[in-house]
């Protein structure tokens, strides 16, 4: 029989630790850097008798509404051409409007060249740009719904308005596309604000008692006043009770204080001018509000300056469609005697 004796546990012995537990907010979110303007051409389609456009027209067209300042830059620069377009029986404004929306938009927009029984050119008419391609033959296909047959041009039935691109010369491309992460992260911020209100992870205080001696009529009253604080769109708040709690027992660290610490407004600003420089819209035109109370200056001579230099220079791509149209058929513009 052994003569050790057990070593007796004292006030001294330490019970052993308990293990740390570890917990992560997830993994970082890798963020496209351009995957929507990165190209390197035109290619075919799988059947091989389309080109396919360069830029996802229907990724064009959502990102059209994921910013304030974005969508409304191209809202303004179709109505400044549209303000100036003089219509006629050869082509309605309603017509123009939308082709002008699809060319600041995509980059370019379609016209379909409707004629006599001579075959004479004697209206225009808008043709939906998202959903027009450029066959290889030289003619050109408007996609339809699945199960529709889609509709097919010659050549000389489709005249095409596109701004120049310096990679593929088949389709034009918009000449905003530079801001386009400047838009998305516009979005995002407000997505991510949003989302700080409604998904409830918030707090606006944490009350924390420890004294065991309170009464349970107490606590529950304490528990119900914090509980009815908590209205829609409110913080919300926690009670904890924790008889005989220590100091720092129960702490909150905070990760990102969404009211203080974060940029959000810094986010919005920087990135709404870089969408509004990205148009070439002054700032004054495009719903900026000036940081002094100076303001932008004289409106009126930003506006006469703009239209010189940008709506005038809109307007020339669809003038040089003329070339190929008869008389009675050209595109005009009541511009007024620049002052410049």
């Amino acid at each position: 029989m052994s003569n050790k004796r057990k070593p007796k546990r004292t006030s001294a012995t330490k019970a052993p630790e308990k293990n740390s537990i570890d917990l992560s907010f997830g993994d970082p979110e890798p963020v496209p850097l351009g995957a929507l303007a990165d190209y390197l051409g035109v290619f075919t389609s799988p059947g091989g008798d389309l080109y396919l456009p360069p830029v996802s027209l229907s990724g064009l067209a959502q990102i059209s509404r994921a910013n304030a300042h974005h969508s409304s830059c191209l809202f303004f620069k179709r109505n400044m051409l549209a303000r100036f377009f003089k219509p006629g029986g050869h082509m309605s404004l309603a017509d123009f409007r939308a082709a002008a929306l699809d060319f600041e938009n995509f980059g370019m927009a379609y016209l379909q060249v409707l004629t006599d029984f001579l075959g004479v050119p004697v209206r225009l008419r808008h043709l939906p740009a998202m959903n027009m391609r450029v066959r290889r033959d030289g003619g050109y296909r408007m996609l339809q719904p699945y199960g529709t047959p889609d509709i097919e041009y010659r050549e000389d039935e489709v005249l095409m308005v596109k701004e120049y691109d310096t990679v593929q010369q088949v389709y034009g491309v918009p000449e905003w596309l530079g801001g386009l992460q400047s838009a998305l992260l516009n979005q995002d911020a407000t997505l991510f604000r949003r989302r700080y209100f409604l998904n409830g992870s918030h707090l606006g205080y944490i009350l924390y008692t420890t004294d065991p001696q309170m009464d349970p009529e107490v606590e529950k009253e304490i528990t119900d006043k914090v509980r009815e604080g908590k209205g829609v769109g409110n913080f919300r708040s926690m009670y904890l009770h924790v008889p005989n709690g220590k100091e720092k027992g129960v702490q909150v660290i905070p990760v990102g204080d969404i009211s203080q610490k974060d940029e959000f407004e810094r986010v919005k600003k920087i990135s709404a001018d870089d969408v509004v420089v990205a148009h070439r819209v002054p700032p004054a035109l495009a719903g900026i509000k000036p940081d002094n109370t100076g303001g932008f200056g004289d409106i009126e001579k930003i506006s006469r300056v703009y239209i010189d230099n940008e709506v005038r220079s809109k307007a020339q791509p669809f003038l040089d469609l003329n070339a190929q149209l008869p008389a009675r058929c050209h595109l005009a513009f009541d511009f007024p005697e620049t002052s410049l």
